[in-house]
């Protein structure tokens, strides 16, 4: 008699379920950024310069932009002067001839709270029936997957 082997756990089309996921949470937000009047690209180089603290350096800020969202220079560097143009964030000059520092204005925070806040409206509900535990190990989890993803990226570009 033959034996198959079987691994021990099957594998989990987490591809799918987090593709899924992803697509259906967009159209959500979607919908709370055409009522805003704020682009798809603009709201994630927000999220972006929030990640990075809410300041970074100009070159700190455009490279994080270029790998985050996948742009080239030229279109890190234009995305960045839509933001100073609409007032959402600010280039502070340095006092010692720098490039200063690019900044989230009280616009741009001002509206990433906008944001936020009509997207947990919908969200909320939605997770409010799913065990926090659950929640707060998919969080952990997911983080540990695109860091896991983002060194193989870095690794295959070298």
């Amino acid at each position: 008699m033959t034996t198959i082997q079987e691994s021990p756990r099957p594998t989990a089309p987490i591809g799918q379920a987090v593709g899924q996921a992803e697509a259906s949470l967009t159209k959500l937000l979607a919908g709370v950024l055409a009522e805003s009047g704020t682009s798809h690209q603009a709201y994630l180089a927000l999220q972006r310069l929030a990640s990075l603290g809410g300041r970074a350096t100009p070159d700190a800020y455009q490279r994080d932009l270029i790998d985050w969202l996948e742009l080239d220079g030229p279109g890190a560097r234009r995305l960045i002067g839509e933001l100073v143009s609409a007032n959402l964030v600010a280039i502070e000059p340095n006092e010692a001839d720098g490039p200063g520092l690019v900044r989230l204005t009280s616009q741009g925070v001002a509206l990433r709270a906008g944001i936020g806040g009509a997207s947990a409206k919908i969200t909320e509900p939605m997770l409010a029936t799913i065990a926090r535990d659950d929640l707060e190990t998919t969080v952990r989890t997911l983080n540990e997957i695109t860091r896991r993803a983002r060194l193989v990226t870095t690794e295959e570009s070298r």
